[in-house]
């Protein structure tokens, strides 16, 4: 695992979204805004199992997020490395990511539906400005 740089730390540690990209399955990017929780110098999301980037990630590991700081969009971190996909039945991420952004992730859910956990394993880190 790789350390982030205290430089930019805070630019996870405070922002709402994370842009998540990972490859589709014609080897084309994917880039989609997320919910995440920052634990333990992990990322962590929340994904239901019907949605592309799910997919993405079980079939290739593989991702590049980026977190631009939205006082100064010349100020970014983007991490790159693998990510680690597990069931989430019971909702404990999704209930945590629920939590820190004051909503229910059941209620997005249509029935039949569920939920992975997703853990971004940070192995390598470019940062830009000051």
């Amino acid at each position: 695992m790789t350390n982030i740089p205290e430089s930019h730390r805070d630019l996870i540690e405070k922002n709402q979204i994370v842009i998540l990209s990972t490859i589709g399955p014609a080897s084309e990017p994917q880039t989609t805004a997320l919910w995440f929780l920052f634990e333990d110098d992990l990322i962590k999301l929340s994904l239901n199992t019907s949605r592309q980037k799910l997919k993405n990630l079980k079939r290739n590991p593989a991702y590049s997020a980026i977190f631009v700081d939205p006082g100064n969009p010349y100020r970014t971190i983007e991490l790159r490395g693998t990510a680690t996909v597990e069931p989430d039945p019971d909702y404990v991420v999704a209930d945590k990511v629920g939590k820190k952004y004051g909503s229910d992730l059941r209620d997005m859910d249509q029935p039949g539906e569920s939920r992975s956990a997703v853990t971004l394993h940070i192995e390598k880190v470019h940062t830009f400005g000051n």
